[in-house]
């Protein structure tokens, strides 16, 4: 009640506020990529020898891209948001890339089939963040 005291508390201050965000680290979608990206590393080294040279490093290097081209266009967007737009754009190819590595090491049998559903799963909701992400620019 107004008028004895008593203060109102509005439901806008119960939220609390939104976390700075300094770097490309600071940011979920990164967060996840990169945790994700060291998975795909520590598995893709028991792949064959014969694979290390190709799909071994091509996964590895697919996911890494992800979150450098977090990192990178992040530290561009005080030029433009355009520009971190164009960097999360080519984060988003490089998840699709890694998409399609993940379906050749299931594929050749490298993976079984509840590593290939959950690396499929987490690379998707890493791409659904980094669409979100692109579009709240």
């Amino acid at each position: 009640m107004w008028g004895d005291g008593d203060v109102e508390i509005r439901e806008e201050s119960k939220i609390p506020p939104k976390p700075i965000v300094k770097s490309a680290k600071d940011l979920a979608v990164f967060k996840r990529a990169y945790v994700f990206s060291l998975e795909l590393h520590k598995v893709s080294l028991t792949f064959p020898k014969i694979e290390q040279f190709s799909l071994a490093n091509q996964l590895r290097r697919a996911s890494k891209s992800v979150g450098a081209n977090l990192v990178e266009g992040f530290s561009r967007q005080s030029e433009s948001k355009l520009e971190f737009k164009r960097y999360i754009t080519i984060a988003i190819g490089s998840a699709n890339e890694t998409d399609l590595w993940i379906n050749y090491a299931f594929d050749l049998g490298y993976i079984n089939q509840d590593m290939f559903r959950n690396w499929v799963k987490e690379n998707d909701v890493v791409i659904g963040m980094l669409v979100n992400l692109r579009k709240r620019l």
